[in-house]
């Protein structure tokens, strides 16, 4: 395997890692502002106490993914921040205006259901906004002239990929954070939030589903070239609907009285996602951006690329027991999960 392959697979993993988080912590802030009003279920409070402490640690993913983007692929960078000018502005500012909300909802409590809406509604918009990212990446939206790339804003806009992708990252954060919260509330012992959280888990996974096979359908149309790459990776995209199948079917198995196996739930829809991201991937490559950059003609020095991923091994190893036990912590302290609100 050649460095630049290397380089990607470790951005790959930064990728995913992130997607995951933010769709659950995006997510638990809009199951948060839907519930907020609605007296009968304590969902609301379920997902504030989950989103408390998790969305500072979300924000760390992001800032390793630009760096490394930035670092192992500088000849990619300045394509990428060209096209990505406007749609990167919005989430920057979307995640800045969130950010500094959350962080105000807890000093001005008398304005916390307010401040909720802007954590909710932000919570949507930034994952549509995110994942415009790979339809721009897959071709046709950028146009090069004397100035440099420029992207086509217009035709991305009028463009049915645009918005079978974010209807896909919009149907994915809600999918994943009411399976997360389904599993959290279940170690909080809160049936009634739990019932909420399955209930919504069960409408938005087969929605989440429809959305990827729209993709697909899109890509015939707008990115034959991705989609011909994709039928060489196709067992691992039916192994991610398998995992689809055993985490869906798992809501419905009953054990000890009780309906449903949220954490087996959570594992298998990560699995899959992770296996449709993997033939995804590698169906895109050698292209960073089709068909201007690849990963050859972006890639940084051979010898900066050793110092870098050295760099990165050695601050990961020491960044994911903290991780680990943080998670663990969160997720399994009966102090904390089951506090009285």
């Amino acid at each position: 395997m050649g460095d630049e392959y290397l380089a990607v697979a470790m951005l790959w993993l930064f990728v995913f890692i992130y997607s995951v988080a933010a769709s659950i912590d995006f997510g638990t802030g809009f199951w948060s502002m839907f519930y907020a009003k609605r007296r009968h279920t304590k969902a609301t409070k379920i997902a504030n106490r989950f989103l408390s402490p998790s969305w500072k640690i979300t924000n760390v993913f992001i800032v390793l993914l630009v760096v490394a983007l930035i670092t192992f692929f500088p000849g990619a960078t300045f394509t990428l921040g060209a096209v990505l000018l406007i749609p990167g502005s919005i989430v920057l500012l979307l995640l800045a205006i969130r950010s500094a909300f959350m962080v105000y909802s807890y000093a001005a409590s008398k304005h916390r259901v307010q401040l909720s809406y802007v954590s909710g509604i932000t919570g949507i918009l930034i994952p549509g906004f995110l994942i415009s990212v790979l339809p721009i990446t897959q071709g046709g939206f950028i146009a090069v002239n004397a100035s440099g790339e420029q992207l086509l804003l217009g035709k991305l806009l009028s463009s049915f990929s645009f918005y079978a992708f974010a209807g896909f990252g919009i149907a994915s954060t809600l999918f994943l954070s009411s399976l997360l919260l389904a599993d959290y509330s279940r170690a909080a012992d809160d049936d009634d939030a739990y019932n909420t959280y399955r209930f919504d888990a069960i409408i938005t996974g087969p929605i989440s589903l429809l959305m990827a096979f729209l993709v697909l359908l899109t890509m015939d149309f707008e990115a034959n070239w991705l989609l011909e790459n994709l039928l060489f990776y196709r067992s691992w995209l039916l192994l991610s609907v398998c995992f689809f199948l055993i985490g869906y079917g798992s809501l419905f198995i009953k054990r000890n009285a009780k309906i449903g196996m949220p954490r087996l739930a959570v594992i298998a829809i990560v699995f899959q996602y992770l296996f449709a991201s993997y033939a995804y991937g590698n169906a895109h490559l050698p292209y960073i951006v089709y068909p201007n950059v690849t990963i050859e003609s972006g890639f940084t020095h051979p010898a900066m690329f050793k110092a870098l991923f050295i760099t990165y091994i050695v601050g990961f190893s020491i960044l994911l027991p903290g991780f680990i036990y943080f998670w663990r912590l969160f997720m399994t302290d009966k102090r904390y999960v089951k506090q009285e609100d």
